[in-house]
């Protein structure tokens, strides 16, 4: 078994988790409320602007140009997700100029950053592998029973696409040939899942202040 699986298979409570989650099921069948998704968008465009400056971290302080290529071709992957939400933005009328982390946010990209800032290339591919094989799972478990038609069904086809899941294994190789599993992968990996639940959970009670 892989490194990268090893890791995934370790935190399915989490995954499965994520997937019931109300915010996640309200995707699926289109039932979300468009504030809470119009929060989601404006906090998680915030996080991916961190994600893709963790990717660049570790592409410059990569020793070889396989990890170089690797990390800013995934950099480039998050460039074109933020498209997808400016989309969103542009079709509901979000500000994403403006917007200002929340806790879930706030703790999620310090983690990512000081990772990528202080520790070897190998665990910041663990840190970051949880958001990229946990979307790339909700996306095709969504899309199994069939491509829905409503207001979210851009966002399962993204992460339900070939496109992603190879985004994902690239990011799973960078684990195998960087990365020892060690306790230390082991807590970043499980603290990244933790802050993925927070994070559907933080955008689920958004709205309910009103």
């Amino acid at each position: 078994m892989t490194i990268a699986s090893s890791l995934w298979l370790a935190n399915q409570d989490l995954a499965y988790a994520c997937l019931h989650h109300p915010f996640v099921q309200g995707i699926a069948d289109g039932s979300l409320p468009k504030a809470q998704f119009a929060y989601y968008v404006g906090q998680d465009a915030f996080f991916l602007t961190a994600f893709a400056r963790a990717y660049s971290l570790a592409a410059a302080k990569s020793s070889d140009l396989n990890g170089l290529e690797t990390f800013h071709k995934l950099a480039g992957g998050v460039l074109q997700e933020l498209r997808l939400h400016k989309d969103y933005a542009a079709r509901w009328q979000i500000d994403l100029r403006h917007i200002e982390p929340g806790v879930a946010t706030q703790r999620y990209t310090d983690f990512l950053l000081a990772t990528a800032w202080s520790q070897e290339i190998g665990l910041t591919a663990v840190a970051m592998a949880p958001c990229m094989r946990l979307y790339c799972f909700l996306g095709q478990e969504l899309a199994r029973s069939g491509m829905p038609d409503h207001a979210y069904t851009d966002w399962i086809q993204t992460y339900s696409s070939p496109d992603f899941d190879q985004l994902a294994l690239q990011l799973d190789d960078l684990i195998e040939r960087y990365t020892t599993l060690t306790p230390t992968a082991y807590s970043h990996y499980r603290y990244a899942m933790l802050c993925e639940r927070d994070f559907f959970q933080a955008a689920w009670e958004a709205n309910k202040s009103g």
